[in-house]
């Protein structure tokens, strides 16, 4: 198994691992001059040298190629003063060439041999005047990379809903995959403007306690369903859990909230029915058909109001499924003396 390094480039960045088999004593804070694809470069050990799978390297494993001595530090620091400088540059000069783009940071490579120019667009953007034009007036070779907002609010910190620094800049190396389920499972409001961070995403810290809230709501009963409690029978309101509690609301609209494992009839814990014995579903198959026949004694009535007696006695005996052989002919007979309707008292 191969001997690797893990340094980091920029302080909360992405861990990069490098080949340390000839150089053992690294450890943790010193700096190393590493080779990259883009030449030799000075970073940060965070790992000291440790093992790691052969599956786990992907690519060709790049080498540490020696400690940093004073005079390469000397020599970072000094065109790392010359950025800012650099990054007001770039912007007169991006302005000249009227490009839509936003330049957020610019770095030099330890040596100055390098400027890396970061900039943000909605849009794809031909930049080669301008890397021609700025190439002429750094003298070194001049890279432009598109980045998205998350990362431009990781360049350029803040500090967030919490009121805290931006987790993205303060230990967040990688950002991590956010969807608005998430949100749903942590019973969270919808509204973009509660549950997005800064750079105008979804909040990073959604995904933190996400899997927590997915094993707890595989414990909790559905919202609406029929729960069987110690003070009685209800339906299920609002779930909490956290506190592994539900509240429900009774047949005498009380609200109450019992904890899961008081409930008598619910979901079990590994998410499946709480029985075989089919109960629940008689029990809700029962209560459909009482209130279906409610409303229809009810639709009986209001048409008994409107109608007439007549009328109402035929929805009843349609209803009942009596014999209608000498129903139907009274009710016959009396609609043949009921006068037509839409004719007036004059008329024959």
């Amino acid at each position: 198994m191969p001997i690797v390094v893990g340094v980091q480039f920029k302080p909360v960045t992405k861990i990069y691992h490098f080949d340390a088999a000839h150089m053992l004593d690294l450890g943790p804070q010193d700096y190393v001059v590493v080779d990259t694809a883009r030449g030799p470069e000075v970073g940060q050990v965070v790992q000291p040298p440790h093992q790691i799978g052969a599956e786990e390297v992907v690519g060709e494993m790049k080498r540490v190629l020696r400690k940093a001595s004073a005079w390469d530090l000397v020599q970072r620091d000094l065109w790392l003063h010359k950025e800012q400088e650099a990054l007001a540059i770039c912007k007169v000069k991006a302005k000249e060439h009227n490009l839509n783009i936003k330049l957020i940071r610019c770095e030099y490579s330890f040596d100055g041999g390098r400027l890396l120019v970061y900039f943000a667009s909605e849009e794809r953007v031909d930049f080669r005047s301008l890397v021609r034009d700025l190439a002429r007036v750094f003298r070194t070779r001049i890279e432009m990379r598109q980045i998205g907002v998350r990362d431009e609010a990781k360049l350029l910190d803040g500090v967030g809903k919490c009121g805290r620094q931006l987790c993205c800049t303060s230990w967040l190396r990688e950002f991590t995959p956010v969807s608005i389920r998430m949100a749903k499972n942590q019973q969270l409001p919808l509204n973009p403007d509660e549950i997005s961070g800064v750079c105008g995403r979804l909040l990073c810290c959604l995904s933190y306690e996400d899997e927590l809230y997915r094993e707890q709501n595989k414990k909790m009963p559905k919202l609406n369903a029929e729960v069987l409690t110690p003070h009685g029978a209800g339906r299920v309101r609002h779930i909490h859990p956290l506190k592994e509690t539900v509240t429900v609301m009774l047949e005498n609209q009380a609200l109450v909230e019992v904890a899961v494992s008081e409930l008598i009839s619910t979901k079990s814990a590994g998410g499946s029915g709480c029985s075989t014995c089919g109960g629940c579903t008689v029990k809700r198959r029962a209560s459909a058909e009482e209130d279906n026949a409610r409303i229809r004694a009810e639709m009986a009535r209001r048409k008994a109001a409107k109608e007439g007696e007549p009328r109402a006695l035929a929805d009843a005996e349609k209803s009942s499924g009596e014999s209608q052989s000498g129903g139907e002919s009274s009710l016959r007979r009396r609609r043949r003396r009921r006068r037509p309707r839409g004719r007036s008292e004059g008329e024959n």
